[in-house]
């Protein structure tokens, strides 16, 4: 039974890897809220599980710390998860900076915190595991999703450099790649009043393009459930040995394939250009 540390678990993939995870293991998940925690709590008992549920806004780095230390005098951390994130929706010239900053900052900046907070006690035990979902927006760039992309690019970066530093003390890192799911994720975008207002403003054609394409066959096709996505975190925290990149089905793993092969970035960009191409 291993000792799991999740966070992002208000809903969606980390509330279906917590509820899940807790079966077999003990399971700490942070949320955001006191609603959150009791729905997660509920949840839990109906499920006939049990869980620790922790308040958590993992931007908050004197916080995590806090939680990190309590729980490694207690018990230590086998496993992180570190699930937390909200997308940005907007092109370049369009982005307030606060607002690419603060896509950043939890994306990026409170990912990579967490996981140098576990980092110290799980090289101290030479053991530990750290899984961190990021999206296929990690390795393709997509309209609109500029700030977005850029911060699951830069933990994506960061990780893939650290996986064989950790690995040298005991310690395995892996990335998630889930493509679409059906969760509240496009609910809690940001950026989405000020991009698609249906105003003739800037980049209208495109904009219209790429919010008609959220709803394509193409798109939903490749949609997953949470706990599909959740079912992959098990595996991957059950695993022996664990790869440091996993999409979590074969349509991620075909987008995500195109990319990785595509040396000049032609193809990459040749398919996303017909996101936001003129009908």
């Amino acid at each position: 039974m291993a000792r799991i540390l999740i966070t992002g678990a208000s809903s969606g993939i980390g509330e279906a890897a917590a509820l899940q995870l807790a079966a077999s293991h003990e399971v700490i998940a942070t949320v955001r809220s006191d609603a959150a925690c009791q729905s997660l709590l509920d949840q839990a008992r109906d499920a006939g599980v049990s869980l620790d549920v922790a308040l958590l806004d993992v931007t908050d780095f004197a916080a995590v710390d806090g939680l990190v230390d309590s729980l490694v005098q207690h018990g230590g951390i086998d496993v992180l998860i570190q699930n937390a994130g909200a997308g940005h929706v907007g092109t370049t010239e369009e982005l307030v900076f606060d607002d690419l900053r603060a896509c950043m900052e939890l994306n990026f900046f409170a990912a990579a915190h967490i996981v140098q907070a576990v980092l110290p006690s799980m090289r101290a035990r030479h053991t530990g595991r750290i899984i961190v979902v990021t999206s296929i927006g990690g390795v393709v760039g997509q309209p609109f999703n500029d700030a977005y992309c850029a911060a699951k690019f830069a933990i994506e970066g960061l990780l893939e450099s650290l996986h064989p530093v950790a690995a040298a003390v005991g310690v395995q890192v892996t990335v998630v790649e889930p493509g679409p799911v059906a969760t509240k994720f496009i609910d809690n975008l940001t950026g989405l009043d000020s991009v698609f207002s249906g105003d003739d403003g800037l980049y209208a054609v495109e904009k219209a393009a790429y919010l008609a394409r959220l709803g394509s066959p193409e798109r939903l096709a490749g949609m997953q459930t949470s706990e599909d996505v959740a079912q992959v975190l098990v595996g991957l925290v059950e695993s022996d040995s664990p790869p440091f990149r996993a999409q979590t089905s074969s349509w991620s793993t075909e987008f995500v394939g195109m990319k990785l092969g595509d040396l000049d970035g032609s193809a990459t960009t040749g398919m996303t250009s017909s996101w936001v191409a003129t009908p």
